[in-house]
């Protein structure tokens, strides 16, 4: 037995090379792709007040719309990409994000001429590159770590929620020294060519392939974590009652952070605190740089927690502390010191979504059809990303330009999820896979 499964370790290494067969290369660089296209969301709050002078006279809430397009086509067409990645592999597909994330803010930096066009640019173009990076690296992290999938997810995730900690001080310098639309350019290229690099280095694990000393991995893993002994296929995971408890939890928790995220200036101009500076950076920078980190923070932390103690109790918690977090924002007006403390410990306790949400679809509906599973499952962030960007600007523009009542609602929706991961969730998956044998289900 111990030499099977050596063998079986040892194949990926054989087809692929020690360097791409190792899977914590094939992790790494997943990571590093991530971290790349973390500034197409984590950014974008840098760019809208240069967008405001140059679109003189148009509302903010169409600038928003920018925001909320990118994530709209970062997810809606994921599903797509994620079926296409499982079917002919990850390399072709990262290639072709690549290039979307490149020719997107290249285009949206050098020939935008309206909010209109950004939409194409930066949302479409660039949305739809991003979404591809994204759903290929997490759904690779999650098939090459079926004993750590919390961890690995949450790192993957990490180099998305965290990755703008490294660059949104020198974005927002770029921005000072020759304008958005040029930084938007110049930041674009170096983040395509990165992501091309990137890959050239991702497969995912060959057909049989375990970790080393799986057989006893396996049993210390199922004792806090329930894994699913079928492979869905999408149509099959898309018919199961869980899979719409997870994606309407995934909506109503994802809406408080990205919320945040995309109008942060707004909202700290709402909240009487934009023309503050920390150490001498304007606030809103200094903010951002440390939500990043704590993001990245909250996916690995919450990740590997839910490795422990399992999925459903791990979400509970998050949510639950992030209904409060998000409550408490609505507090702190005038208030530059709280803002700068505050913010930073709503992203530890939302970051985590990207984490969790991917480790439990590979649990439940397991790891062969992940990246198509995840995909669907993905686009609950695109649904949220309306009610987070454009609508809560429309809402705040309906009270004077406060966010209180959006953040209220964010609130309600982040303690509905918590009671929801407990009392639902976990007596759904548990009982079913309790009951299940290793066989694919049958098509309706």
């Amino acid at each position: 037995m111990a030499n099977e499964t050596t063998d079986q370790t040892d194949i990926a290494k054989q087809l692929y090379g020690r360097i791409a067969g190792n899977r914590w290369v094939q992790l790494i660089a997943g990571v590093i792709g991530m971290i790349v296209i973390s500034n197409y969301q984590y950014a974008f709050t840098l760019f809208t007040p240069g967008m405001r002078q140059q679109f003189v006279g148009v509302p903010y809430a169409k600038i928003a719309a920018i925001f909320s397009m990118f994530i709209l086509f970062e997810t809606w067409p994921v599903p797509v990409a994620g079926y296409l990645v499982d079917k002919y592999g990850i390399r072709k597909l990262m290639i072709l994000g690549s290039i979307g994330i490149l020719v997107g803010w290249l285009l949206g930096g050098t020939v935008a001429k309206s909010p209109f066009d950004l939409y194409i640019y930066y949302g479409l173009i660039a949305g739809t590159g991003a979404g591809i990076i994204y759903i290929s690296t997490v759904a690779n992290a999650v098939k090459w770590f079926p004993d750590r999938r919390g961890l690995a997810a949450g790192l993957t995730a990490a180099g998305f929620g965290g990755g703008a900690a490294l660059t949104i001080i020198p974005i927002a310098a770029t921005i000072s020294s020759m304008g958005w639309a040029h930084a938007m350019a110049v930041w674009g290229v170096a983040q395509g060519v990165i992501a091309f690099i990137m890959a050239l280095i991702l497969r995912h694990p060959p057909t049989g392939w375990k970790p080393a000393g799986w057989d006893q991995l396996a049993q210390k893993v199922s004792k806090a974590v329930a894994q699913s002994k079928v492979e869905y296929t999408w149509t099959q995971t898309v018919r199961r009652p869980e899979f719409y408890l997870l994606y309407l939890m995934f909506l109503f928790v994802a809406t408080g952070g990205l919320m945040t995220t995309g109008n942060l200036s707004q909202i700290a101009k709402s909240l009487n605190v934009a023309s503050a500076k920390m150490l001498g950076i304007a606030i809103v920078p200094f903010t951002a740089t440390l939500a990043g980190i704590t993001n990245a923070l909250s996916r690995i932390m919450w990740g590997s927690i839910s490795d422990k103690v399992g999925r459903e109790y791990t979400m509970t918690l998050a949510f639950g502390i992030e209904a409060v977090l998000i409550f408490l924002v609505t507090q702190i007006t005038g208030n530059p010191m709280l803002f700068v403390i505050l913010l930073p410990f709503v992203f530890l306790s939302w970051g985590e979504i990207y984490a969790l949400f991917s480790a439990i679809t590979g649990d439940v509906f397991g790891p062969k059809n992940a990246t198509a599973n995840y995909g669907i499952l993905y686009t609950a962030k695109g649904a949220s990303s309306i009610m987070a960007g454009y609508g809560a600007a429309l809402l705040a523009a309906a009270f004077a330009g406060s966010f209180t009542v959006p953040y209220y609602i964010a609130a309600i929706f982040d303690a509905v999820a918590a009671i929801l991961a407990f009392f639902a969730l976990r007596p759904l998956v548990r009982s079913r896979i309790a009951k299940e044998v290793s066989e694919v289900p049958k098509a309706a």
